[in-house]
């Protein structure tokens, strides 16, 4: 008999960490819930930092998840931007590590391969194809949670769970 699996996507960011926590049994997934952590432009970066943790703690307390998905960074042009956002991603990384949570990473091609079957996907077909799959009446906002989601979805595609 398969276990149900708890799985908490994660979009990462420093402005807004997109998240979603899915229930999956191998066949179908549930929507357990989905959001977003916001941080002001206005606060000091080690400010947001540390909001990024506590309500990353608060979500790891409050779901359980058994694994994490993360989507991989990759940044071509703002080198800045790159290492604020790997920052903030460290902080969700750390808050998985100490719980022995096993976390698996993917790139956004590998997500629109997974959710959509086309790697070159608009994202709004991404995020229609999201809505279809959780069976949800609107497609989920921020688009940073609608990500989280895909990004738990294409775990629960890609892993193997007995």
């Amino acid at each position: 008999m398969r276990k149900n699996i708890r799985i908490l996507g994660i979009d990462p960011g420093y402005a807004i960490v997109g998240f979603g926590v899915l229930d999956y049994d191998g066949f179908r997934f549930t929507p357990v819930e989905y959001g977003a952590i916001t941080t002001s432009a206005d606060m000091e970066f080690t400010s947001r930092l540390r909001a990024i943790h506590e309500d990353t703690e608060f979500i790891f307390e409050r779901f359980q998840p058994d694994c994490m998905a993360i989507e991989r960074l990759y940044f071509t042009t703002n080198q800045k931007t790159a290492i604020d956002v790997a920052q903030a991603r460290g902080i969700v990384l750390l808050s998985s590590a100490i719980r022995n949570i096993p976390v698996s990473e993917y790139t956004p091609l590998q997500v629109k391969q997974s959710v959509v079957g086309y790697g070159k996907a608009e994202k709004r077909q991404v995020m229609e194809m999201t809505r279809q799959i959780l069976g949800l009446a609107h497609i989920p906002r921020p688009d940073d949670a609608a990500d989280a989601l895909a990004i738990a979805i294409c775990h629960g595609h890609t892993s193997r769970f007995g």
